[in-house]
């Protein structure tokens, strides 16, 4: 029996947005997390336990982010910026970067 084209369509769209939300989110995820650690204006051990409970409320909403918007391609692109944008922050403002 063949698979019509809709229904392949539609649940590779979601397969892609499953990985899309746990890959890419897990991927911002972390790197906003390490950014987070490193600006916050705590002591390095509560910035760093701070930084993570927050993560958890992150990744929930890049989640859910990632199925609300309308093209899986927006969210792909949205995760890369974002990702990409913290990790250089991340890397930027480490205490090992300047030398």
């Amino acid at each position: 029996m063949r698979h019509s084209q809709p229904a392949f369509h539609y649940r590779r769209q979601v397969a892609m947005r499953v990985v899309a939300a746990a890959l890419g989110g897990y991927t911002l995820t972390s790197a906003a997390t390490v950014l987070a650690a490193l600006v916050w204006p705590l002591p390095r051990a509560e910035a760093v336990a701070a930084a993570t409970m927050l993560s958890f409320a992150l990744y929930t909403a890049v989640i859910v982010w990632v199925f609300a918007v309308r093209r899986l391609r927006t969210a792909w692109w949205g995760l890369a910026v974002a990702t990409a944008t913290c990790a250089s922050l991340g890397y930027l403002l480490s205490p090992g970067a300047a030398t």
